[in-house]
């Protein structure tokens, strides 16, 4: 199979990062925004992150990207086939991950993913569980 690479999962080219800023729709929390295009295809979800110099120096935002990297693929089997996504970091992201770790970032990326329809949508009654 052609293009069957680690790397199939990544938004790496800037025409692709493009549409997905112009014709996508956009979510945020404090930390992150979300940017959501469905390519229309059955491929996997895809995953771009632009996390600039404003969130901390390269230590700093190799650390989000990487907590960004490990949540999405724990989520991947949930995304909608054929969408892409791309996560921007705004700036505290990295004393965030620093407190909340990937537990943290997961929960913000899901809440983002929900919002933006590329997770089926959940039953209310199905969260919280038995926490009684």
């Amino acid at each position: 199979m052609a293009g069957s690479s680690g790397r199939r999962g990544r938004i790496t080219r800037s025409a692709d990062f493009d549409r997905v800023y112009r014709s996508g729709r956009s979510h945020a929390t404090k930390l992150f925004v979300l940017h959501a295009f469905p390519r229309g295809d059955e491929e996997v979800a895809r995953l771009g992150l632009s996390v600039s110099r404003k969130v901390g120096g390269a230590v700093e935002r190799n650390k989000v990207k990487r907590l960004l990297k490990e949540a999405f693929t724990a989520k991947l089997h949930e995304i909608k086939p054929g969408t892409d996504i791309v996560v921007v970091a705004r700036t505290g992201a990295s004393e965030f991950c620093d407190r909340e770790a990937l537990e943290g970032v997961a929960k913000e990326l899901d809440e983002l993913l929900t919002q933006a329809g590329a997770l089926p949508q959940r039953d209310k009654s199905d969260e919280g569980g038995n926490d009684a």
